[in-house]
């Protein structure tokens, strides 16, 4: 009998509840720090920003948080999402281990971030907000907050790192047919973006720019929010649909994982895929949880745990997490969703717990995994998650050593259809490899708040 390849959920089956992995950690976050007092921050510090439902959820510690219906509705566009598994891989490598990653790149805009950009939209909504400003980086977070204003009526700006708004035009465009107002960062358009400018004209641009253009526009109006699609706790919660789905999905698939990974830039696709099984994990049970990120931002790996800001000219509250250091500027890796000076608060808290694990990666090692998928699986992975899928693949060739026959799953992110020019730079041998150096990283963690 042949063995299923690909398990599946029905509409009536998606959780109707997000996780909450605050209500079991052994240790609650560390207080968000007003960044001007520095004193800890109260939901009125974040009411400029954010609407209050979102707020709450940023605090809450109740396990589970209801999933509005209007949310769930967009939702079944694309979910359930499938868990495969990888046997195509599993036969190249000449691994013993079963491989089973959940794909992301069904939903409309290719990644996982639709699934924090639809309750954000829609919270937004009910509390009357007329337009949101974001920032983005590889372009998958703008597209998919586009894609969720369009949706309900809302107005969206998009300031887009300069290097991703050029190397990948077609995410722009994208955005743009979902009426979303694209702006290459650092821009001229705020002080912020000015200042960067003014300093390094030819400034190929961060995230933490980026963030710090978009919460200006929102800080200096009435009417205008500022939405964000990593790191922040809400996000994160928002995500955990996907681990959700998958452990029923497991079920179905009488299995269980002994290792589950996921690409981390900023936290919010690693957490939604793993925080749901780590409650397992924190309530004893066997199984390793890890963190793929590149060697050129090694934000988990080679980081510091400290208070920082998550933007770069400091607008943002301070938290505790891993960080490079908010002036950091990555390299131009292809995979820029992942360029990211910070961590999530909630990932770097697990981490100093050790429930977790981080490794790091550069690029060229990365794609060649993702090549290597893409040729046995049929899918061309965006290069972030090339990541994901190059740690598994270190994992499995592990198992080919040892015999042992574990059980790895990876949250495959998106796919890769807009990332052609990386992948033909990669083929033609014209990618470079970046790893941060020792001295680059201690020169932007001297610049710490010192908080």
């Amino acid at each position: 009998m042949k063995k299923q390849k690909r398990f599946y959920l029905t509409e009536k089956e998606m959780p109707e509840r997000w996780y909450n992995v605050q209500a079991d950690m052994p240790n609650p976050l560390k207080p968000a720090l007003h960044p001007g007092t520095k004193q800890p921050a109260g939901p009125q510090d974040f009411a400029p920003l954010f609407p209050m439902e979102l707020i709450k959820q940023e605090v809450t510690t109740e396990r589970w948080i209801q999933i509005p219906d209007p949310v769930r509705d967009i939702y079944t566009l694309w979910r359930p999402t499938p868990l495969v598994r990888a046997f195509e891989l599993e036969k190249a490598l000449g691994t013993p281990a079963r491989i089973y990653y959940k794909y992301e790149g069904v939903s409309p805009t290719g990644s996982h971030k639709p699934n924090t950009a639809v309750p954000q939209a829609y919270y937004n909504k009910m509390e009357g907000v007329e337009h949101i400003a974001t920032e983005t980086g590889a372009g998958q977070w703008g597209s998919s907050l586009a894609f969720a204003c369009q949706h309900f009526g809302i107005k969206c700006t998009v300031f887009m790192v300069k290097v991703s708004f050029e190397q990948k035009p077609y995410r722009k465009n994208l955005m743009e047919i979902f009426g979303a107002k694209v702006i290459a960062s650092p821009s001229t358009q705020t002080d912020a973006g000015k200042k960067i400018l003014a300093n390094d004209p030819s400034c190929t641009g961060s995230l933490g720019i980026a963030i710090s253009e978009a919460v200006e526009v929102a800080a200096k109006d009435p009417g205008t929010r500022y939405s964000l699609g990593s790191v922040l706790n809400h996000v994160l919660l928002h995500q955990t649909i996907i681990g959700l789905e998958a452990e029923q999905q497991f079920l179905l698939a009488e299995d269980e994982p002994d290792i589950l990974i996921g690409a981390f830039g900023g936290g919010s696709n690693f957490a939604g895929f793993t925080f749901p099984f780590l409650r397992h994990k924190i309530a004893g049970k066997k199984m390793r949880v890890i963190a793929s990120e590149p060697a050129a931002c090694p934000t988990l790996t080679r980081g510091k745990f400290a208070y920082d800001f998550g933007d770069t000219v400091g607008l943002t509250p301070l938290v505790a997490m891993h960080t490079l250091g908010h002036n950091f500027v990555p390299s131009a890796i292809h995979a820029g969703g992942l360029r990211y000076h910070g961590a999530a608060p909630l990932v770097s808290q697990l981490l100093v717990d050790n429930l977790i694990e981080a490794v790091a990666y550069k690029q060229n090692e990365c794609f060649a995994s993702a090549m290597l998928f893409a040729k046995n699986e049929g899918i061309v992975p965006a290069p972030e998650a090339g990541h994901v899928i190059h740690a598994a693949v270190v994992e499995a060739l592990k198992c080919k050593e040892s015999g042992e026959s574990k059980v790895i799953a990876f949250n495959l992110c998106g796919h890769g259809h807009f990332d052609m020019s990386a992948y033909q730079a990669y083929m033609a041998g014209g990618l470079k490899d970046f790893e941060l150096s020792d001295k680059e990283l201690q020169e932007n963690l001297a610049a710490l708040p010192g908080v």
